[in-house]
This record gives structure tokens, C-alpha cells and sequence, in this order.
């Protein structure tokens, strides 16, 4: 049959793919339909068409999912934060378990199965890091909100249902102020404009809040005035940042942070630890699901007071705090600078001696501990960006042969191409999904490997 753009078809559902779009297929071609969920009948629109499959979009839901549920948010249909608030809460905790497992078996050659998925037990205003984007509406008027799906198009903000309700708060208030006082907007074609984003950081546990203002220049009209008003309305505000990001890039923040108001940091506290959080470095954006992932992956380490352990992309150190102290050595790896320098405080402030965190790119470093410095570890705990390990480090590993391994990961794809090279001397125990961010098609995995013949 001849697929073409603009037909429509009436299709059954058979599937649901790795980001929760539904999967149909016209005469054995494939079609992926986002929104529609397994069981269903729908009419479709072809929107796309390629050379292997296309992309349709729903006209009519004639057959309706059990799963389905209304939608709960004004802008889900064009906003990209989300993606599956169509679907009962419990069924989106199965479909990451099925994508997980799906990429097993076609992957490993142990087709072992992948266990539920920890969900949460309330799965709403989880984020403790908001984003906002600075756009000008239609009407030429200065907006807040998020970037519709695939585009640098800003869609106002109206409530959010996985943001604390806190940080909208504040953004609106940042919002007005730039409004009255005629303050301009970054422009992303002509790179003229001033304000580009708002980003809120909150300690859910502290309560402490940093506000960063990432801005196109070195100064904003009427600042003292803001950080003010600021203050004195969010009295949990105890830092205000300027961010200074003069370059043409989709990277929200700038290098250079010129502290407003306080000393540039807060304070949470994820277990019995307290962490120093700073504007750049990387902390959990789901602490509460966070704690259940760092508490899993050192049950599943089962680490002693004789292991030394390697914790590969450490961030500020959030993991490697929660394994010393069961640990003889924990050795931290992460490229931020500015992270390392956080986990090393963090340490401090939470009276740990038995670390020890290196600034640099982990397949040096590790090379270098390894290779040069011949300290070898009992465990290594890895929680990599969504591309996964480099080749030298995973032979760095495998020539060091840890006794288990620990792959904490936010990609499953990347995950299951890993674990197939550690296949030959490991086994791989379980894996287990985590929901850190619930109500999207993203999903995080602990994964338990041990050396084979190991006594």
C-alpha cells in the first residue's frame, strides 16, 4: 500500500512504543501514532512519511483503552514536559517495565526478567529544579512557561502538575516585574534581548530555594529593586544568582555566576546527608525517588568495610556519601569541577573521611587510577549521561574485575548495549526500573552485576 501524507485510515493499536506513542501497522508498515494506547481503535491522519515508517496523528478514539484517563493539564497537547498523563498512573509503571524488558530480549543473550517498576506513591509536583524559558506571545507581550514539543516556541505557563508549585510562583512574580519595569526579552534569531531563562533550584527537604536569573549581558535594569522584592515576598529564597550566557547555544546556562543575594548555594538533605547544591552541578530532580534508586543500589552492592568502591560520574558526590559509610574507600569521578568541589565539601559538612573526588573526564581518570596509580576496586557504581560508558572504560573494568557492579542508569538503550559487553564475565542479577519522572516516557534502572566464579 501507498502511505501518503494527509490519508487517513482507520488503525488498531498493537503496541506502545519506547516513548509511550502507539504503534500500528498499515499492511506490515509501520506507524507510530503518539497518544493512542495499546487496545485501541483510532482514526488517523498521516502526518510523516519515511522510507521504513511513518507518523500519524488521532482524529477519533472509536475503541477506548481501560488504561485511558482524562488529562489533567490545559497545555499537555503541545507541551513536551510529559507525555503520558492519558494514562492511569499504574499502566505507565508497566509500559517502562515492558520497554525495558523488550530491549533484553533482543539484546542480552541472559533474557532475565526485568522486575515491576518502583513507582511513587504520589506522583505530582516531584520536580525540584524548574526551567523557564522566556519567550514573547502573540500578542508582543513578555511570557513564561515551557517549550512546545520539538520546537523554541514558548507555551504560557499555566499550572503545572510536576513542578513545585513554588517555583511557578516565583517565575510569575520575576514575570511581572520584567513586565513593568519593560525589561527585554532574549530573541534567539537576532541574539538581541536580555532575559533568556528563570531557573528555580528548591531543597524539598530544607525548603531553602535558589532563584538564577540567566540573562544576554552583565546587568539587569532595577536589580536591587528585584532581589528586594524578591526576598521580602519568598522569605525561603536564600540565594539569587545572575547567570550570564552571552553565547548563540540551547545550553540554559551560562558559565559565569555573579551572586545577587546570599553565598551562590543551598542545602537539602537526601537520606541522613546533607548536600550543598550549587548553580551548575547535577542533583536528582526527584529526590524523593531519588533516595529509593541510592537505597536500592547499595542493597544491591552489599558493600564492607573492606571494599574500596569506584563511583564513576559522581556528580556532587550524592551516592558516594551514601556508600562510605559502609565502605573501606570510596573514589569519586565527575567532569564538573565545580561538582567535585561540592562533593568534597559535602563530605565535610557530613563528617566523611574515607573519599577521595577527582575533577576530569571519567575514561582519563579511571584510566589513570587504574592503569597508573593500580588501585583496584571490590565495587564500581556507575551512573553515566543518557550516552552510557566510553569503550576504554569498560575495559579499564573488565581488566580490574571488580566483584559486583552497579549500573545506575537514565537510558535503557545505552544501558542494555553496556551490559551486553560485560556479559562474558558477569552475570547480570537484576534489573530493576525506577520511575523518577513520572507522567513521561523516561525511566531509570539499577542494575545488579557479579563477576562469574567469584569466591
Amino acid at each position: 500500500m501507498n502511505i501518503q501524507k494527509n490519508q487517513e485510515y482507520t488503525v488498531e493499536i498493537i503496541d506502545n512504543g519506547y516513548e509511550g506513542e502507539g504503534i500500528a501497522k498499515i499492511d506490515n508498515f509501520t506507524i507510530f501514532i503518539p497518544g493512542a494506547i495499546k487496545g485501541e481503535k483510532v482514526k488517523i491522519v498521516i502526518v510523516k512519511v519515511l522510507s521504513s515508517h511513518a507518523f500519524g496523528k488521532i482524529l477519533e478514539i472509536i475503541e477506548k483503552s481501560d488504561l485511558r484517563q482524562d488529562v489533567d493539564c490545559t497545555t499537555y497537547k503541545r507541551c513536551g514536559g510529559c507525555n503520558l498523563r492519558h494514562i492511569k498512573y499504574e499502566a505507565t509503571l508497566k509500559m517502562k517495565q515492558n520497554s525495558v524488558q523488550s530491549l533484553v530480549n533482543k539484546t542480552l543473550k541472559n533474557k532475565l526478567k526485568v522486575q515491576e517498576t518502583i513507582g511513587m506513591e504520589s506522583p505530582f509536583h516531584y520536580r525540584n529544579k524548574a526551567q523557564y524559558p522566556l519567550g514573547i506571545d502573540k500578542n508582543g507581550e513578555p511570557t513564561i512557561g515551557v517549550f512546545a514539543n520539538r520546537t523554541h516556541e514558548v507555551i504560557p505557563m499555566e499550572k503545572c502538575l510536576i513542578q513545585n508549585p513554588k517555583s511557578e510562583e516565583i517565575a510569575k512574580y520575576i514575570l511581572e516585574f520584567i513586565k513593568q519595569n519593560n525589561i527585554s526579552i532574549y530573541n534567539e534569531k537576532t541574539r538581541k534581548g536580555l532575559f533568556r531563562h528563570i531557573v528555580i533550584k528548591v531543597g524539598i527537604k530544607t525548603n531553602q530555594i535558589m532563584c538564577i536569573l540567566v540573562i544576554n549581558g552583565k546587568s539587569i535594569p532595577e536589580e536591587i529593586q528585584l532581589k528586594s522584592e524578591l526576598i521580602k515576598k519568598f522569605s525561603e529564597i536564600k540565594t539569587i544568582i545572575k547567570n550570564i550566557n552571552t553565547k548563540n547555544t540551547n545550553v540554559i546556562l551560562g558559565e559565569e555566576n555573579i551572586n545577587i543575594y546570599g553565598d551562590g548555594y543551598i542545602y537539602d538533605i537526601l537520606g541522613e546527608y546533607t548536600f550543598k547544591i550549587s548553580p551548575l552541578s547535577f542533583y536528582q530532580v526527584n529526590p524523593i525517588q531519588a533516595e529509593k534508586l541510592y537505597n536500592l543500589g547499595i542493597q544491591m552492592a552489599q558493600i564492607t568495610k573492606d571494599d574500596v568502591v569506584f563511583d564513576l560520574y559522581c556528580g556532587i558526590g550524592t551516592i558516594s556519601l551514601f556508600m562510605a559509610k559502609y565502605a573501606k574507600k570510596v573514589y569519586g569521578i565527575e567532569i564538573v569541577k565545580e561538582a567535585v568541589e561540592s562533593a568534597k565539601e559535602n563530605a565535610k559538612i557530613n563528617g566523611i573521611t574515607n573519599t577521595e573526588f577527582f575533577a576530569g573526564d571519567v575514561e582519563i581518570i579511571l584510566d589513570d587510577l587504574i592503569n597508573k596509580k593500580l588501585v583496584k576496586a571490590d565495587i564500581v557504581m556507575f551512573d553515566p549521561p543518557r550516552k552510557g560508558l566510553d569503550n576504554n572504560s569498560i575495559n579499564n573494568i573488565l581488566k580490574i574485575k571488580p566483584r559486583k557492579i552497579v549500573y545506575i542508569s537514565c537510558n535503557p538503550a545505552t544501558l542494555i548495549r553496556d551490559l551486553a559487553k560485560f556479559e562474558d564475565d558477569y552475570d547480570i542479577k537484576n534489573i530493576v526500573p525506577v520511575d523518577m519522572f513520572p507522567f513521561t516516557s523516561h525511566v531509570e534502572c539499577c542494575t545488579l552485576l557479579e563477576l562469574k566464579n567469584c569466591q
